[in-house]
Parts: C-alpha cells; structure tokens; sequence
C-alpha cells in the first residue's frame, strides 16, 4: 500500500507525455507518476532520464509499467493517439484516435474507478467525449486540456501588442481546440477596462485589423509549430500541469477545460472548451460568459462542427 500522496499516472509517453511528466515533476505536484506506453522502451527510458533528477526536485519516484501499475491513480492523463502530420487538422485525427481509446479507457477505468482522467490527445473535445462514454464515469471527472493552452496562447499574442504582463490579461479562447474556436473579444479586459477603453490608454491599434490577425495567429498557431519542428509539446506541458494544480489543490480556478455541456450555452450533450471552476472532483461548474450575439453564435457552430464529426464517426 502505497503511502498518501498524489498518484498520477501518464498515458503516452510521446512528446507531450514525457515533457508532461516533467512539468509535472518539476512543479512538485505529485508523489508518484507512472508512465504507460505500446512502446516499452520508450516509457522506461522517460521514467529512467526523469529518475535520475529526483534529487533536484520534491521528493516523487517515477516509474513505467503496465495499467496494473497505475492502479488507484488520483489522475491519469491521456496522451497517447496519433498525432497532427503537417497540414492536417486535429479533426482529421479522430479516426486513428478512435481505436487506440477503445483499448485505453476500460483499461484505466478498471484500475483507477475513482480517477479523474484527462484527455490530450487530438481531437481533444470528441476524444474527451468519447473517453466519457466508455468511462462510465460522471462527466465532472472526466474534462479535456480543452482551449486552455489556445487561451494562453492568446494572452501572450496580447501581452505582447500591449507591452505588458500577460498574466495581467484576462480573457479566453472557448469552444473546439481547432478551426472553429472563438475568442471572447466582448468580454477581455486589461485593468479592469475592455480592448477598447485600454487601447485609448496606449498608442498601439486596436482596431478590426488586429483583432482577426491575433485570432488568426492563435487558431493557426499548432500548425506553424508543426511545420516548423514536427510538433507542440512545451506550452501543452504547462497548460496540463495548470489543470493539474488546480484539481489537486482545490483551486477552484476558472478554466477553459473541455467539459461536457448540459445546456449551458444552449448547447447539449458535446464537450468544448469553455470557462469552468476546476477543484478537486474536476468539474465544479460550467460558467456561462456574457458573450455578445455574434460570439455565442459562433460557439454554437463550433458545436455544430463536432457534433457532426461524432455523428460521422458512428460513435
């Protein structure tokens, strides 16, 4: 019987996997982290590199194995799947995703049916879905990374038009983690003042302009990395060890975590990113956001979007 301590276990140990075990072990956040992977190799020479800088960090032993070894996990993160090729969407991936899930989930579940899981793997909204379906768990304990890493994405693009602290920005990017994502223009603010009051603060525009090619730089911003290095893993790393924190600590931070919509929004039945107060249990609630017209009504297209791709898919 293992001592009490977070258990969390890694499901991939790809790219976004093994830096997630880092980010993870760097942040003190867990006592125990398992990592589980097709590839045996592969996972125990993550498990063996990351060992061996235990003694710069908290006290935590890593280890790989098998899904018994995940057994009574507090949180078992999924990132194993597919990944995104060159000039493909996240939505192309489902049908290479789809079939590794079946074989994941009932595996988990059946070693940690009091887990909370948490998808990455892409399309992370229909993927989170799906994990929810053959879970069986409530929906508040299985959520997606969602538009967490997006929305912080946007925040940086901002901070650096503004010239100031990104932290310092509050805003969101909500509905798929893809193509047809929304940033929440109407309710950003700086200082307590929205876009528009803090542009007359400061010399830079602030006009149409800027504001479809930020959302563009956000929404293509994967796809560039892509091209350029094969793949995006850092920034993901530290938007799951954000989650992570809040789960564990009972933060009841607000997120924009894919969560499963029960009319909020009046949308149904689908997950998507959107701002969420995230603690212990996962999901505490869905907070509806005072969206203008137009943005709620392309975040219920970007419903629309998944809710045809799971209907394609014979889910």
């Amino acid at each position: 019987m293992r001592t009490k301590g977070n258990k969390i276990s890694i499901i991939g140990a790809g790219f976004v996997g093994s830096t997630t075990a880092f980010a993870l072990m760097n942040g003190g956040l867990a006592t125990e982290i398992v990592i589980v992977d097709i590839n045996k190799n592969k996972a125990e020479g993550e498990a063996m590199d990351l060992s061996h800088g235990v003694s710069f960090v908290r006290p935590i032993e890593i280890t790989s194995g098998e899904y018994s070894d995940t057994k009574d996990s507090d949180i078992v993160i999924i990132t194993a799947g597919i990944g995104q090729k060159p000039g493909e969407t996240r939505l192309n991936c489902i049908s290479k995703n789809l079939k590794i899930f079946k074989s994941i989930v009932p595996e988990v579940v059946k070693f940690s049916p009091n887990s909370i899981l948490l998808v990455v793997s892409n399309p992370v909204d229909i993927l989170t879905y799906i994990t929810y379906k053959l879970s069986g768990f409530p929906s508040n304990r299985v959520i997606g990374s969602g538009t967490v890493l997006d929305t912080s994405r946007f925040k940086y693009l901002l901070s650096k038009h503004f010239e100031i602290d990104a932290r310092n920005i509050h805003t969101y990017i909500m509905g798929e983690h893809g193509d047809s994502e929304i940033a929440a223009w109407s309710i950003t603010s700086i200082a307590g003042m929205n876009v528009e009051e803090f542009c007359s603060t400061c010399p830079n525009k602030c006009d149409g302009e800027l504001k479809y090619n930020i959302y563009k730089e956000v929404k293509e911003a994967a796809y560039t990395i892509i091209q350029k290095k094969g793949a995006t893993y850092y920034a993901v790393a530290l938007a799951i060890k954000r989650i992570v924190e809040a789960i564990l600590s009972n933060e009841n931070s607000i997120l924009t975590v894919s969560s499963l919509l029960k009319g909020e929004y009046g949308i149904n039945d689908i997950y998507m990113g959107v701002p969420t107060v995230v603690g212990r249990d996962g999901v505490k609630k869905i907070l509806e956001v005072n969206l203008n017209e137009e943005e709620k009504t392309e975040l219920f297209e970007s419903s629309k979007v998944l809710k045809e791709v799971i209907k394609d898919s014979k889910i």
